[in-house]
């Protein structure tokens, strides 16, 4: 059986497969209320300080996503689920915590003072504001992951 990392990491699909993360992105950061103040400020000092780095960062941060979703994947699929976000929804913590293990490794490893301290600023709450993607980050990951 191929992994998550084969079926959505092809040539083929990564361009997409940017173009509708960052989409995602974009309509999280557009649907947060008042609570997300730190995080949207983060996004526009990240995408006004470092030009390009949203789009890079997303195509560097995916096939860290799909490594950790992985086992969510495999089990998923074994479990007979039909939906993979609703699969992900119900274990939000503890997904979330496992995507952040990605982005907690690429400010670790950034030189970008500006974008680690943005990142800095809304680690906290991060893990909340995931929690309430992942019924669409895991439709998205099963329309690639099927197609």
């Amino acid at each position: 059986m191929a992994t998550l990392q084969e079926l959505i990491l092809t040539p083929e699909k990564m361009p997409h497969l940017v173009a509708d993360t960052q989409a995602l992105v974009d309509n999280e950061l557009s649907n947060k209320g008042i609570t997300a103040t730190p995080l949207k400020a983060a996004y526009k000092a990240v995408t006004a300080f470092a030009p390009g780095y949203y789009q890079e960062a997303i195509t560097a941060i995916i096939p860290g996503v799909a490594y950790q979703l992985q086992p969510y994947w495999a089990d998923f699929l074994s479990s007979g689920g039909s939906a993979f976000g609703d699969y992900l929804a119900k274990r939000g913590p503890e997904a979330s915590e496992s995507l952040l293990a990605v982005t907690d490794d690429m400010a670790a490893k950034s030189g970008r003072a500006a974008v680690v301290k943005a990142y800095q600023l809304v680690r906290g709450g991060a893990g909340k504001n995931i929690e309430t993607a992942l019924p669409a980050l895991g439709a998205l990951v099963q329309k690639y992951a099927t197609s």
